[in-house]
C-alpha cells in the first residue's frame, strides 16, 4: 500500500514538474485561409512553419473568414490568418507577429497591405532579391491603422 502511494506521488510530482515545460515545447498555433493556387500564400505558410509556428492551410474561404475575423476589407490581401487573438492579413513577418503575442497590443491584428516584393513569402528567386519598402500596419479595433514596424527598400545588385 506504501508502495502504491509512493510511486503515484512520485507520477504526480513527475507530472506537474513537466507541465509547464511541456508547454513551452508547444509550438503556436496559425490558421491560414487562402487560394488552393496562391504560391506567395504557400511560401508565407513554409515561412511560419520554418520559424516555429504549426500551421492548419484552409484552401478556401478567405472572404469569410477575414470578415468574421474583423480585418477591413482595405486591409485584404491573398491570405488571412489567425494567430492567438490576433488576425494576421498577408506577408507579415513572423518577427513582427511575435512581438504582437509577447506585447499583448490591444488591437484586431496586423497587416501588409499590397503584397510588396522582399516580404515573407514575396521573396521568391525570380524577385532576385529585389526588396521594396513597405509597413506592417497595426490594425485596430476601429478599423484604423498605424505602423507597426517599416522595413526599408533593399537595393539588389543586377545579375
Amino acid at each position: 500500500m506504501q508502495r502504491r502511494y509512493v510511486l503515484q506521488s512520485l507520477a504526480g510530482l513527475t507530472a506537474a514538474a513537466a507541465g509547464p515545460w511541456a508547454r513551452a515545447q508547444s509550438r503556436p498555433q496559425v490558421e491560414v485561409w487562402k487560394d488552393p493556387n496562391c504560391g506567395c500564400c504557400k511560401d508565407w505558410v513554409a515561412h511560419m512553419q520554418a520559424n516555429g509556428f504549426d500551421v492548419k492551410v484552409n484552401d478556401s474561404g478567405i472572404t469569410t473568414a477575414r470578415t468574421r475575423l474583423r480585418m477591413p476589407e482595405k486591409m485584404g490581401s491573398c491570405h488571412t490568418a489567425k494567430v492567438g487573438p490576433y488576425v494576421i492579413e498577408d506577408h507579415v513577418p513572423v518577427k513582427e507577429i511575435r512581438r504582437l503575442l509577447r506585447e499583448k497590443q490591444g488591437a484586431i491584428g496586423l497587416a501588409v497591405p499590397g503584397m510588396p516584393v522582399g516580404s515573407p513569402g514575396m521573396d521568391a528567386p525570380l524577385y532576385r532579391g529585389r526588396v521594396d519598402a513597405y509597413d506592417v500596419r497595426l490594425v485596430l479595433e476601429d478599423g484604423s491603422s498605424r505602423v507597426f514596424k517599416s522595413y526599408p527598400r533593399i537595393s539588389s545588385t543586377p545579375s
